[in-house]
Order: structure tokens, then sequence, then C-alpha cells
């Protein structure tokens, strides 16, 4: 059973910082794309972020400049690094990954059960 599991969240004034990580544990066979999305109330989730296995990175322009994406691959785990915070960016912010179970099965998404980030004014 694959899960990941986010943490880092919390509440921070504008201007201060916080990162999160997500760690896949579980059985798989292997990890390809791994991401970050964030929701808040009456709006749809909205990527923030994803990098790919070998490190590219792509980012939201809302973010970019303020938040960096990283990976560990050894940790099956990924970062978010969040610099310059706006009350704006307040949300759930959650982990998706593009996981292969087994060789010969098919890729499929998993996501985090999502971690809470409040940016004060």
């Amino acid at each position: 059973q694959v899960q990941l599991v986010e943490s880092g969240g919390g509440l921070v004034q504008a201007g201060g910082s916080l990162r999160l990580s997500c760690a896949a544990s579980g059985s798989m066979f292997r990890i390809n794309a791994m991401g970050w999305y964030r929701q808040t109330p009456g709006k749809e989730r909205e990527l923030v972020a994803t990098i790919t296995s070998d490190g590219s990175a792509n980012y939201a322009d809302s973010v970019k400049g303020r938040f960096t994406i990283s990976r560990d691959n050894t940790k099956n785990t990924v970062y978010l690094q969040m610099d310059n915070l706006k009350p704006e960016d307040t949300s759930v912010y959650y982990c998706k990954a593009a996981i292969q179970i087994q060789y010969f099965r098919p890729w499929g998404d998993y996501w985090g059960q999502g971690t809470q980030v409040t940016i004060s004014s």
C-alpha cells in the first residue's frame, strides 16, 4: 500500500518561510514526477510546482522566484521551500507522485492527505 505523507505546514506571517516535505512509503517499483498542488475552499486544485525524476522543475507563475521544489530520490521525498510568503498563498497543499508499484503494472497518481498553510498579513 503506497502512502504519501506531508508535513511542514503551519501559520506564519507574510514575508516568512515554510518548508513542506512529502515522503512516499510502501511497496513500489519506481517514482516518476512528483509535485505540489494547492486548493482553497470554492476553488479548483491548482498546480504549484512539479519536478521530474532527473530534477527538472516547473512552477506556477504565481510562485516563481519565491518557491523552490526539490527531491531526494534516495528517500522518496519531495520538498517545497516557500519563501516570501503572501496571504494569498494560504491554502491546503497536497503532494502528488506518479508511481509504478510493479514493473508490469501501469503508472498511477497518488496523493497525500494535505497540509494547511496559513499566512497572516
